[in-house]
């Protein structure tokens, strides 16, 4: 027997929303589950009508249904998803394969199965940003599960369940950093890392450590967008260059934008050998690795490679730069994450603005 039932939410905007929830019941039990939201509820009661009327007559489709550990086992095996996924989400769907909520079926994922994980997720030490992204990553592995390979999943479950898990604390986002290095601990980073290089002198690669901390500061760009960076998108005459495919949420490739090279950063380009075709030829993880083995060895606590890129933008906006004109070197499309930044360095200057 199956039947549907509207469930009414109000938005922060004070919009509604209607959720329709519909089962199909054998022997008292609930065999099956779905549900979607609309913004009208005569769209949420057609819906919900006609799905009951489709189970009732046709009754329920019957698609390829495994468990959760051997539909990551599928998703991995797929070199097209698996190679243009993100090292982050490779390691959490490596990880959750080997938690107890990969031996459950892929459509009938409760709340329950999912709360019962984050608990135990919890309790083992992960804190709820981190929680977060394990709840994510199943959802976007589950949710093309039936398009690429044919398998029933309840996706929906989802919908139900992440406010419940904000609601207990068991998942929330990462607070906004604001974390900036100090002169000291930068003069002593650049020590370190020029001990490192002489070290490393005889080997085959020599990162040059301290001209990718200085032009990471000045160009304000991910570690990713400097190894990345190639001659011949160098403009020499104005000063510019090409960072190709840069991050943006909207858009994964393509996002190409001309960054003017400020301060020394185009001097520090200028004396880099011509032998490859990237101007700084190297890993960006082995940059990185290097960066924090040093940093560890100083004792310099709490700081990410990542801090440098604020930093730059800090220096700018201590320069007089505009929002506008930071945005032009930072790439950032959401101008509010600069504003924060902004705030955070002159909150003394709400006093000029004075109270009429």
């Amino acid at each position: 027997m199956a039947s549907y039932s509207i469930q009414t939410r109000q938005l922060a905007s004070g919009e509604k929303r209607y959720k329709t929830s519909v089962v199909l019941k054998k022997n008292s039990k609930i065999i099956h589950r779905e549900a979607r939201t609309f913004k009208h509820k005569a769209q949420a009661m057609q819906f919900g009508k006609q799905r009951v009327r489709e189970l009732e007559d046709q009754g329920l489709d019957t698609a390829t249904v495994t468990t959760i550990g051997e539909l990551f086992d599928l998703y991995m095996a797929k070199r097209n998803l698996w190679d243009n996924t993100g090292r982050t989400k490779q390691y959490v769907i490596k990880m959750l394969r080997d938690c107890n909520i990969a031996n459950v079926k892929t459509n009938a994922l409760k709340p329950s199965d999912i709360i019962s994980h984050c608990e135990n997720r919890l309790a083992a030490g992960a804190k709820p940003v981190t929680i977060y992204h394990d709840v994510a990553y199943l959802r976007s592995v589950l949710k093309v599960a039936k398009p690429i390979f044919d398998i029933d999943t309840n996706v929906q479950v989802f919908e139900e369940t992440v406010p419940i898990l904000i609601n207990m604390k068991l998942i929330g986002k990462s607070q906004k950093r604001t974390r900036r290095p100090t002169t000291i601990e930068l003069d002593r980073l650049r020590e370190g890392l020029e001990a490192r290089m002489a070290f490393r002198s005889n080997g085959i690669t020599r990162i040059p450590f301290t001209d990718i901390l200085e032009f990471s500061i000045l160009t304000c760009m991910r570690i990713g967008e400097v190894c990345g960076l190639r001659w011949e998108d160098l403009n020499e005459d104005h000063k510019t260059v090409l960072v190709r495919d840069r991050k943006d949420p909207r858009k994964k490739e393509g996002n190409h934008m001309i960054v003017p090279l400020l301060g020394g950063s185009f001097d520090i380009v200028m004396r880099q050998p011509r032998i490859n075709r990237l101007i700084f030829p190297y890993q960006p993880r082995s940059v990185t690795a290097g960066f924090q083995r040093v940093r560890n060895k100083l004792g310099i606590e709490d700081l990410r490679y990542h801090d440098l890129r604020r930093e730059g933008a800090s220096r700018l906006f201590e320069k007089g730069y505009s929002i506008e004109e930071v945005a032009q070197v930072t790439g950032h499309r959401n101008l509010n994450i600069l504003w924060q930044i902004y705030t955070q360095l002159y909150p003394h200057k709400l006093h000029e603005k004075g109270i009429s």
